[in-house]
């Protein structure tokens, strides 16, 4: 992640040497800015893509409630009956009660995997979905290039170059049932 900020710094910082070794000839250039993850946050898309993850992220947690709750079951039963029990029912107790942990170990990281996974796959579409709105709205008002506020690293810019809410309705109207 750092390997990849410092890159898009460098990147920036390149781009800006090439427009300006230009040796501030009389051509200008028109820069534009968008914040993507505001794109993705405050879309339609974007808010259905949140509740997704939101449902996902409840059942996991409900899950792993109930898993919890019969691994203290067990415990509780361990520690209350483990000296009236045969050797045989304290040898599967226990055998029960590490083979619940383990299950419930896998499926914590298996699900934090596969939410990382879907999240990942959410935001990915949202933002593939969003780049020819891009192109389309920064052509449309002649800008030369559009920077990234997230993956850029821009410190200061006039909200007057921002386009992202322009791009959030659009992108929303292209989501729109049609009537």
């Amino acid at each position: 992640m750092k390997m990849r900020r410092a890159i898009n710094i460098l990147l920036f910082i390149f781009l800006l040497t090439v427009f300006f070794s230009q040796g501030f000839s009389q051509q200008s250039y028109k820069v534009a800015v968008i914040n993507s993850q505001k794109t993705v946050e405050e879309s339609a898309e974007g808010k259905r893509a949140y509740a997704q993850l939101k449902e996902r992220n409840d059942k996991i947690k409900a899950d792993i409630a109930r898993l919890d709750d019969e691994i203290r079951n067990l415990e509780t039963k361990y520690n209350t009956q483990r000296l009236t029990m045969s050797d045989d029912a304290l040898i599967q107790l226990t055998s029960d009660l590490e083979r619940k942990r383990t299950d419930r170990k896998r499926y914590e990281e298996d699900s934090a995997r596969d939410f990382q996974r879907l999240q990942l796959n959410l935001t990915q579409k949202i933002r593939e979905e969003v780049i020819p709105i891009i192109n389309q709205v920064a052509k449309e008002k002649g800008f030369d290039m559009v920077l990234d506020v997230v993956a850029s690293g821009v410190v200061y810019f006039n909200p007057a170059v921002d386009i992202t809410n322009e791009v959030i309705r659009r992108y929303d109207a292209s989501k729109a049932p049609k009537k």
